[in-house]
């Protein structure tokens, strides 16, 4: 990890985006939380078919395709009785 401040890694954007490659390199900043530079890997992004599933989750609460716990429901009791009910 190298740590730079800004005028440095301006002055040399090039270096530093190569660096970020292989290693994380942390901006420094004046009263201000440093930013972390670094190169984006294939797996950081989630597949097509996760979005998918993702988008289908936020339809279902639009939807109000949802269920509730019943009041003193354990998390165990829910799972079960949607379970049961045919819902998973």
């Amino acid at each position: 990890m190298q740590i730079v401040t800004t005028r440095e890694f301006r002055a040399n954007q090039k270096k530093y985006f190569e660096m970020a490659e292989t290693e994380t390199i942390l901006v420094s900043r004046r009263n201000a939380a440093p930013i972390m530079v670094c190169a984006v890997r294939e797996g950081d992004f989630p597949s097509k078919e996760e979005l998918a599933a993702i988008q289908r989750g936020i339809d279902d609460v639009r939807n109000g395709n949802t269920f509730r716990m019943a009041k003193n429901e354990s998390l165990g009791d829910f799972l079960n009785r949607i379970e049961d009910e045919g819902n998973v």
